[in-house]
């Protein structure tokens, strides 16, 4: 089963939450992670288990990232927020590269999060 990791900024974590529960019949055929904070948000209001596995801040994206080199992640849904700065931004980088780098679909927005999902 191809596994999707779910992150958002807390300015986007509502956001995320509306996208998963307008999608979470499709995101059923997934394995899922996010980062501690989503996962748990997702998980208390919607009946899907998120497997959490760290806090973006505290070195979070830089465990998705090597879960990436590992080849463990397929897709990548993290609505990032723009519009406020982050003091991991160099992760959130990282993150982002390796995605890239490595050819795993990331979607940054809710646009390109339906279109990852679509696309099995």
């Amino acid at each position: 089963m191809k596994t999707i990791a779910l992150i958002a900024h807390n300015n986007r974590k509502t956001d995320l939450l509306n996208w998963v529960k307008e999608n979470q019949e499709s995101l059923r055929g997934y394995s899922l992670i996010g980062t501690t904070n989503t996962a748990k948000l997702i998980n208390d209001l919607l009946d899907l288990n998120i497997e959490p596995f760290g806090h973006g801040p505290s070195g979070g994206d830089i465990l998705l990232a090597a879960r990436i080199l590992q080849g463990e992640i397929h897709k990548v849904i993290f609505f990032i927020d723009v519009e406020t700065p982050h003091g991991h931004e160099h992760d959130i980088q990282t993150l982002i590269r390796t995605a890239v780098i490595n050819n795993i679909p990331i979607a940054l927005n809710r646009a390109s999060a339906d279109l990852i999902v679509l696309n099995n």
